[in-house]
């Protein structure tokens, strides 16, 4: 008896159709493309989940060293400063304080520098 696999196939190429909608021109109607599309862009954004926690912690790191610059202290020694008076905020809430409330992150300076 031979085994016919319409259902199970028609459901995998409707799999990879549904997740290549948006794409452009074969990429999102033929299937063998389709496929070699999705699968590509599910390794970009495995791999990007990763990249975009290093670019936001780049850009935290950005903003806090330009602040506490103006605070006459460098990124450095502010974070050493931070460390020895027991303050305990991670990079993202402080470049948000910079931003937000440059008075307030003066005020932390100020900490970090005694």
């Amino acid at each position: 008896m031979r085994i016919k696999r319409g259902f199970k196939a028609r459901k995998r190429r409707k799999k990879v159709l549904k997740l290549a909608k948006g794409f452009r021109g074969g990429r999102s109607k033929l299937f063998r493309t389709a496929a070699d599309a999705v699968d590509k862009s599910l390794m970009y954004s495995y791999r990007d989940r990763r990249t975009r926690k290093r670019d936001f912690r780049r850009l935290w790191i950005a903003r806090i060293n330009a602040a506490s610059r103006m605070n006459g202290l460098s990124y450095s020694k502010f974070i050493h400063g931070l460390k020895l008076a027991n303050i305990e905020l991670d990079r993202k809430v402080l470049a948000e304080l910079a931003i937000s409330d440059p008075t307030g992150f003066a005020q932390i300076v100020s900490l970090a520098k005694s």
